[in-house]
């Protein structure tokens, strides 16, 4: 029996020994993970809103901001995007990065922004400023594009972080029984234009008569002759399928759209400069994301809806332009343009 006892001590002894150096490998392993789990643990988690859908360029943009921005902390940030006014409709967005309850707005646009609030700079929000798209992007990005940011984030309390090309404003028209060539011949057109003071005048300043209506309206519109032109980058036109209701593209290239992003100035402030970098360099790389997609969309679109059986209209772009800023600085909307700003900004395209 002592025997038979001893045998049983040591296989026990044996199993406990077994035992506790699996629970020994246990507990490390527990507390690896546990260090790993925190070493991974954000410091920020941020959120990012648009009012476009998903598949929309600005939005795709705002995918590739939030995955660099967290590659190049190491996962210390991660921002949560937010598509189709999901957290904030597209007209609340921009008052809630003001206030600091949404930290980034992913398509602010200068006539919302800019022009009513910062009077002296509305004319980011007017026709014709831009000669080209390479011409804004500098701009906007640029030493210039620093100044305009410091005093946008003084008044309204959201620094602009960067500015990406969102494609070029084209006149979309029905058959109303005449080609457009001249802003003479808008004379009695219906143009749609976003409602905000800035987009109206705009349409003013084309010569047409300008109607507010939502994006989302405008198919209709066009469709019963409420209204007889829209304006809006080529991809839009067949993102909404325009080109069902309307007959011809008029080549003005009147607005070069530019797509800013924003984020919070008190967050903004309170962050170190390596930190501030960070956000910058992710912003830029979405924003040659979002220029280079526009591009490749706006070149497609023409064969397209050439298709479609549209027609393009070339026209003479001078004479549109001479026009339109003769109209701006003819009337009271440029009285309190920071004139010496404005032609910086002319000048630079040269």
């Amino acid at each position: 029996m002592s025997i038979f006892k001893n045998k049983l001590i040591l296989e026990v002894r044996k199993k406990m020994k077994n035992l506790i150096i699996l629970l020994f490998v246990v507990t490390i392993t527990l507390g690896m993970f546990t260090v790993s789990l925190a070493a991974i643990e954000p410091e920020y988690v941020w959120t990012w809103n648009t009012g476009a859908v998903p598949t929309a360029a600005h939005a795709q943009g705002g995918e590739v901001f939030a995955k660099e921005l967290e590659r190049l902390t190491d996962g210390k940030v991660i921002v949560k995007t937010y598509y189709a006014g999901s957290l904030f409709p597209a007209e609340a967005q921009v008052t809630a990065v003001s206030r600091g309850v949404l930290d980034f707005c992913g398509d602010i646009d200068p006539n919302v922004l800019i022009a009513d609030q910062v009077p002296s700079l509305g004319m980011l929000a007017s026709a014709y400023l831009w000669k080209d798209s390479q011409h804004m992007t500098s701009v906007l990005n640029g030493e210039i594009g620093k100044e305009i940011s410091d005093i946008v984030a003084e008044k309204t309390n959201i620094r602009l972080l960067s500015a990406a090309y969102m494609g070029t404003r084209q006149l979309g028209v029905r058959d109303i029984g005449r080609v457009i060539k001249t802003p003479a011949d808008m004379k009695g057109v219906k143009l749609r234009m976003p409602n905000s003071q800035s987009w109206l005048f705009m349409g003013e300043a084309l010569g047409g008569n300008p109607t507010p209506l939502s994006n989302s309206e405008n198919y209709m519109a066009l469709k019963t002759g409420t209204i007889d032109a829209q304006d809006n980058p080529l991809p839009n036109v067949i993102a909404r399928k325009f080109y069902e209701v309307t007959k011809y593209i008029i080549m003005t290239g009147h607005y070069i759209s530019p797509n800013m992003l924003g984020i919070n100035e008190k967050l903004w402030q309170s962050l170190t400069p390596e930190l501030q970098d960070n956000i910058m360099a992710a912003a830029d790389k979405a924003r040659e994301f979002v220029d280079n997609l526009i591009k490749e969309q706006e070149a497609e679109a023409v064969a397209f809806l050439k298709g479609k059986g549209m027609e393009f209209i070339e026209v003479d772009r001078d004479l549109w332009r001479e026009h339109v800023k003769n109209y701006y600085l003819a009337n009271k909307i440029s009285s309190q343009w920071d004139m010496d700003l404005y032609n910086r900004i002319e000048s630079a395209a040269k």
